[in-house]
């Protein structure tokens, strides 16, 4: 037993990491590893606190908006049907958009097709009923004329009302033109132009005495008004329909406002 001991005790000399130079080496850093279970503890901490207000934020949402949530989860039938059908809306009018640019595949014939919407535009219309409300001479004439005006004029304030709050944009980004901001028609839905088309067609069928060839040329050229804008990618194929629907609904507002002939004369004798 001595022996073994005296062994040991030279070995434990004899070795290396026993010397006074090296035994910083063998004790452990205990103020490196206060600092490392500090981090740790802190990292933890910090990691946990935003996963528990993340975790409380989305409580609350989850509490507040269990509608909003399952409407997202499991859309309804008809917002998947409206979604659907206005996606093909959208195609359907960037197809027909074949004059939105001179770039085009009808580029060509843009100024012509822009030409054709300006006959629908609410300021030549607007103008030229008070160029003839001045030279007409008629009792009847001034009726009709003055109750023309007073559709004009409220196509152009329901028509700028809807597209205020509605705030629809085109199929492509084609700004509107002088005319159209001294009109209001400055976004796309409800489309002015076709609304304008169907309710002065609509007014001149009724009111005035036509043959059938003029008719049928006045129902095309509200169709071919409705369909320039679409080609000039002004507006979809759905502002379009809503504004035949609008200038018909116009219509019907003005025939149950009809101002009788003394009125007319009133408004133009204080005029």
């Amino acid at each position: 037993m001595p022996a073994s001991q005296s062994r040991a005790r030279a070995r434990e000399r004899n070795n290396v990491l026993n010397r006074a130079e090296f035994l910083s080496l063998n004790l452990p850093m205990k103020g490196s590893q206060e600092a490392r279970s500090s981090s740790r503890k802190q990292g933890s901490q910090s990691g946990l606190a935003p996963t528990q207000n993340e975790g409380t934020k989305e409580r609350r949402q989850s509490q507040q908006l269990p509608e909003e949530d399952c409407m997202q989860l499991n859309p309804s039938f008809k917002g998947i049907a409206f979604n659907s059908l206005l996606a093909i809306d959208i195609c359907i009018s960037k197809r027909l958009g074949v004059c939105a640019s001179s770039a085009s595949s009808w580029g060509s014939a843009r100024s012509m097709i822009t030409l054709i919407g300006i006959t629908g535009h609410g300021v030549p219309w607007i103008g030229g009923t008070l160029i003839c409300l001045v030279k007409s001479s008629t009792l009847a004439g001034q009726e009709v004329l003055m109750n023309l005006l007073l559709a004009l004029l409220l196509d152009v304030m329901i028509v700028a009302g809807l597209q205020k709050l509605a705030k629809r944009r085109g199929p492509y980004d084609v700004h509107p033109g002088l005319l159209d901001y001294l009109t209001m028609d400055i976004y796309a839905f409800p489309a002015g132009h076709a609304s304008r088309a169907a309710m002065v067609s609509k007014f001149f069928l009724n009111h005035l005495v036509l043959a059938i060839p003029l008719r049928i040329l006045l129902v095309l050229w509200a169709f071919c008004v409705g369909l320039s804008r679409v080609m000039i990618g002004r507006h979809h194929i759905t502002d379009v329909l809503s504004g035949f629907v609008f200038g018909y609904l116009q219509f019907r507002l003005v025939e149950l406002m009809w101002m009788s002939s003394n009125t007319c004369q009133m408004i133009i004798s204080i005029w």
